[in-house]
């Protein structure tokens, strides 16, 4: 029998995550009255986050009335509901937000025209009327409108969201899968709704996991591995000079897999699958900062050069600045992508085990330092006392140059 493919396997997942979030969320009720007295012709669950749309179409006048419903919400939460008109993505989407702000319930519309939106009220392509929203005790938010369609068709692109709020201010929402996958499209005159988000929930899962992974062992692990490398490893004389090529073999591996990483991450925020101004921030600076280590090894001063000095200075600065973004990186990548907690109980475990090497190694290098010190009055005023001064048959180390 033919084993199960890679994309068939993703495709029963995708096909069981999509099945198990529409069994959980409510379902609509045709029968169901909204404030005012209204009643709805037609509705429909949507596939995920707890959401479900209601509406009258008017073909004489081509309106519809619409109330869209998102429950499991708390006041921490605000709830959108978009046409996106000329695409299917956010950018260009049109909104109806609400939420329950300081001043009470808030409804209102707001375009959305860049990734970074904090979705600002503001007019639509489309006239908007009656809006209002409510919030129920069963922590149900609902939103209420007419809509004045865009002529020609009746068949539209349509997002969902729900994210924090930042006082009164809409924050930016999850990435989980459900989050990914709120959007299809919608025919308001014969009811049909199409969901679309399956294959982009797949492709985008698989490029946040390929960031993730390629970020996470290049910067995360091979880095500070190779820093370790050689800081300790050169006080051994046996290490010497393999310490020096297995520093550089790590570090330059950590740099070309960091560089995919991040080619992968640049290629997310366009789709807008992976959208944090911190996170993209600090991944420009590591690439900046892997960059200059890369090419100040051109620059590299022989060691009794006067300049080697500044330039050892410059080289750890720079080497430990990378680790330390690296690590903060990391964990706004988990938070970002909402891994499973296993992941960053794994990564936090490598942190750990890094840390009681480090104290460990710290404490026996000074223990053999001081120790030759003593040993060897000659050897005063130098950290690794062999590098330089050669072996026992007066040969010098191989890394005098290096």
């Amino acid at each position: 029998m033919e084993k199960p493919t890679a994309a068939a396997a993703t495709s029963i997942f995708l096909f069981l995550f999509l099945l198990i979030s529409s069994s959980s969320a409510q379902t609509c009720n045709i029968a169901r009255t909204f404030t005012g007295n209204r009643l709805y012709s037609t509705c429909s669950t949507l596939p995920v986050l707890d959401s479900s749309l209601y509406w009258n179409y008017h073909q004489a006048n081509h309106t519809v009335d619409i109330a869209y419903t998102h429950s499991s919400v708390t006041t921490s939460n605000w709830v959108a509901w978009a046409l996106n008109i000329n695409g299917s993505r956010m950018i260009g989407a049109e909104c109806l937000v609400a939420f329950q702000g300081s001043a009470g319930m808030r409804a209102y519309t707001s375009p959305i025209t860049s990734y970074q939106t904090t979705l600002a009220e503001g007019p639509l392509s489309f006239a908007v009327s009656s809006i209002s929203s409510e919030f129920l005790n069963n922590n149900e938010i609902i939103i209420l409108a007419t809509l004045q369609l865009p002529a020609g068709t009746t068949t539209f692109n349509h997002l969902w969201q729900v994210g924090p709020l930042s006082g009164d201010t809409p924050g930016t929402h999850n990435f989980a899968a459900a989050n990914l996958g709120s959007m299809g499209s919608v025919d308001f005159s014969t009811g049909a709704v199409v969901t679309t988000g399956g294959a982009s929930i797949s492709r985008r899962q698989k490029d946040r996991n390929i960031h993730g992974v390629l970020n996470a062992v290049s910067w995360g692990v091979l880095m500070p591995f190779g820093a370790m490398v050689a800081r300790y490893l050169k006080v051994f004389k046996s290490a010497d000079p393999a310490w020096f090529y297995i520093h550089v073999t790590c570090q330059t591996s950590a740099y070309i897999i960091g560089v995919a990483g991040w080619g992968t991450g640049l290629k997310l925020g366009e789709q807008a699958a992976l959208q944090n101004t911190i996170h993209r921030n600090i991944g420009i600076a590591l690439f900046c900062l892997g960059t200059l280590q890369v090419f100040a090894l051109l620059l590299r001063p022989n060691k009794d050069h006067k300049y080697r000095f500044y330039w050892n200075m410059y080289h750890w600065g720079m080497g430990y600045a990378v680790i330390i973004l690296t690590i903060i990186n990391i964990f706004k990548g988990f938070e970002m992508l909402n891994v499973a907690k296993g992941w960053k109980r794994a990564y936090i475990g490598v942190l750990i085990f890094f840390a009681v090497n480090v104290v460990l190694l710290e404490c026996y290098t000074w223990y053999i330092v001081m120790k030759r010190k003593k040993d060897t009055p000659s050897a005063a005023g130098k950290k690794y006392p062999y590098a330089g001064n050669g072996n026992e048959n007066g040969v010098r180390s191989t890394t005098e140059n290096v």
